[in-house]
């Protein structure tokens, strides 16, 4: 399976640390955030990523290389704004294939072991549910007998990694900016999102607070 991690957005709320520094590139420990991903994903037996990048790409290219230090190859997807994730997604189809993906956000920090990860087909879908954290504490979707729905008295957070199949994304065009929630709501009226609940380590790295706050621990 191949993987694509999210690495386009601008990262204001993390301003002023990003103003020079895309935000897959600030340091967890000793360590870019982003490489802490490309490590378990090497870990988990991927051997193909795609990264996208808008703001600073170049930067990102340039820490990376071709991914050969990971045992991997590393493939960049280029946005001249960013697109948002659907439509990151959608304009890196041509990398990923006919074949269900893994996408894990840039911007979170995860123990989670990726090679765990499978899409069910007919499944469009399958999200990584877990707790609400304070700052999102209504959380997204339920998940109903291991499928995911807008209904239940119970929410859960998406964490920001999904298997997809590409189709979900066939009636975006390349280029075109375009929301995940839309398509995934579509889906899941249609019974096709899968959904797991995972209670490990998990970090939304939103704010500069929040970064010197999961460096504390680490550290």
């Amino acid at each position: 399976m191949k993987a694509m991690i999210l690495a386009a957005g601008r990262g204001e709320r993390m301003r002023p640390l990003t103003d020079d520094t895309p935000k897959p590139l600030l340091l967890i420990g000793s360590k870019p955030l982003i490489v802490w991903h490309l490590e378990r994903l090497a870990i988990a037996g991927i051997k193909e990523v795609v990264i996208n990048h808008a703001y600073l790409g170049e930067k990102i290219v340039n820490a990376l290389g071709d991914g050969s230090a990971w045992g991997m190859k590393i493939q960049y997807s280029q946005e001249e704004n960013a697109l948002e994730t659907a439509g990151g997604i959608a304009n890196a189809l041509p990398f990923l294939g006919d074949a269900p993906f893994l996408v894990v956000n840039g911007d979170i920090f995860t123990e989670i072991n990726f090679a765990t990860l499978r899409l069910q087909r007919p499944n469009l879908a399958h999200l990584v549910m877990v707790d609400n954290p304070t700052q999102h504490p209504d959380g997204d979707f339920s998940i109903l007998s291991g499928s995911l729905s807008n209904e239940g008295l119970t929410k859960l957070t998406f964490s920001g990694i999904g298997v997809y199949h590409p189709s979900l994304f066939a009636n975006i065009k390349r280029g075109q900016p375009a929301k995940l929630a839309p398509l995934l709501r579509e889906a899941m009226a249609k019974g096709l999102v899968g959904g797991e609940y995972y209670e490990g380590v998990w970090h939304d790295i939103g704010t500069p607070e929040r970064l010197a706050v999961l460096n504390e621990q680490i550290s």
